[in-house]
């Protein structure tokens, strides 16, 4: 499958799971559960993503790596899988009474062990999605996707629905496991049955390695939650995790699916002794310009975007929002940040930078917080400046680049990025009763901004307008093939 064509099935599956979940947050927050109880979900979830930050121990890339696979290095992948996630299971389970006396909060013990027995099904996925990945069989990942996004909606919505509060979602989690465990094993089968433990040295070798850099980036990015509830409350990690959970729905579905396929192209790419300075150059213009637009808008629109949504009980989330989809646009500046060094056998630099990254987070967050909520999510635009700082020319050295070549692709995309927005910033300060703007002419002025960003992309010749005319071609290409009888 081209890197296109597999982009294409992995678009459409990010754009049903957003659909998908974020139907369920927007039901769930205005209807089922105040901040309160998604503050409480979301303390349990941030301390269990700590531990299960380990669940994959650098399987997919380890996989992707490999010149070839053989059956026994899938049986090997798979029992490394196996005795991971049953650990880390084992170590939230352990951790869910201790937890909730620290926070005070006995309801969080119930939902951190729920969390726990999702790990049962886990390793069943990882290695079939692994190797999926590889082959660019991105149409089977598709429907994995889909299968666990549409049981895990289902649970958390009914559930909710029926007075199962916080733990609702925690229940959901477990169904949305064990559904796209047997979806992965149906298209791809992998047991890791009976277990294969001969020839691991360079499997954990690798894992190690990257398993220490996903629990320090983990430290950084999932104690926001933690600190917020410690130094807060729970109804003020509850609008933290709304605002912070809808930039990152956004960024996901915007180029979420070009980042799963990006990494097994650009190994595909290594293998074969490409250059991928180029090829970087490119991503970056498409991320940027795709994605920057996304969240100025987000940024601009925070407070009818969050009206309309959630509601007034949720008007506390939208300064936070305006922040935080600021600060997005910084990460957004500098893809693939990991994937690259990774390729590259850079992995201890990219610790040590990991860890420096890591100590900027908690450590402006911690100040922030101590302040107020606003203040906390303004420190997330601090630190993605400090961030885009600490790897800009790491990262230029990994894709064979100079930082100095970056700088017109990000001045092509920011120009794309001021047309974007100019609809909305003039409403912005004209209109009234902008805050509670309805739909239609959110969407209006939404859609306006969008004219002008495909305008001005025509305009300066840019890569992601190549991009664009390149998938309608092929899509309109496929469905005339469909029309005439004949395989696409």
């Amino acid at each position: 499958m081209s890197v296109r064509h597999a982009a294409l099935w992995s678009v459409g599956g990010q754009y049903i799971g957003f659909v998908l979940q974020f139907a369920s947050s927007v039901i769930i927050s205005r209807f089922f559960l105040d901040p309160a109880e998604i503050g409480l979900f979301s303390i349990a979830l941030a301390a269990a993503m700590l531990v299960a930050i380990l669940q994959d121990f650098g399987l997919t890339r380890y996989i992707a790596n490999l010149p070839s696979v053989e059956h026994g290095d899938i049986a090997r992948c798979s029992s490394v899988a196996l005795i991971f996630a049953l650990a880390i299971g084992g170590l939230i389970a352990l951790g869910a009474g201790p937890l909730a006396a620290f926070y005070r909060q006995p309801g969080l013990a119930p939902i951190l062990l729920i969390i726990a027995g999702s790990y049962v099904f886990v390793p069943f996925t990882i290695v079939p999605s692994a190797l999926m990945g590889r082959s660019m069989a991105f149409r089977d990942l598709f429907f994995v996707n889909i299968g666990g996004a549409l049981v895990q909606t289902g649970t958390a919505v009914g559930l909710a629905w029926i007075g199962f509060s916080a733990s609702s979602l925690a229940w959901a989690m477990v169904a949305a496991a064990l559904a796209k465990a047997v979806i992965a094993q149906f298209l791809r089968p992998a047991l890791p049955l009976p277990p294969r433990f001969d020839g691991l040295r360079p499997v954990l070798a690798f894992g190690s390695q990257t398993s220490t850099l996903f629990v320090i980036g983990a430290i950084g990015s999932r104690t926001a939650d933690l600190i917020i509830g410690w130094l807060l409350s729970l109804a003020s990690t509850g609008l933290f995790t709304r605002a912070t959970g809808l930039a990152s729905q956004l960024r996901a579905l915007i180029s979420g699916a070009a980042s799963s396929v990006l990494y097994p192209a650009l190994a595909r790419l290594q293998r074969e002794g490409e250059e991928l300075g180029d090829y970087y150059l490119r991503v970056v213009a498409c991320f940027t310009a795709a994605s920057w637009p996304a969240m100025a808008g987000l940024a601009v629109a925070a407070q009818p975007t969050v009206h309309l949504l959630f509601g007034p009980a949720w008007a506390g989330t939208a300064p936070v929002l305006t922040w935080i989809a600021l600060g997005e646009i910084l990460f957004i500046a500098l893809p693939l940040h990991i994937e690259l060094p990774m390729l590259r056998n850079r992995i201890r630099p990219l610790i040590a930078r990991n860890a420096v990254d890591t100590a900027m987070s908690v450590a402006l967050l911690y100040i922030g917080a101590s302040i107020s909520l606003d203040a906390a999510a303004i420190s997330r635009v601090g630190y993605g400046a400090g961030w885009l700082l600490l790897y800009i020319g790491f990262v230029a050295r990994m894709a064979g680049i100079r930082p100095a070549q970056l700088l017109p692709v990000y001045a092509s995309s920011g120009l794309a990025t001021l047309a974007a927005i100019v609809p909305m910033t003039i409403a912005l300060f004209t209109v009234r009763d902008f805050a509670t703007l309805s739909f239609l002419p959110l969407v209006g002025l939404a859609g306006a901004g969008v004219a002008l960003w495909l305008i001005v992309l025509h305009l300066l010749r840019h890569p992601l307008a190549e991009e664009i005319a390149g998938l309608l071609s092929g899509l309109a290409t496929r469905l005339k093939r469909s029309a005439a009888g004949r395989p696409a």
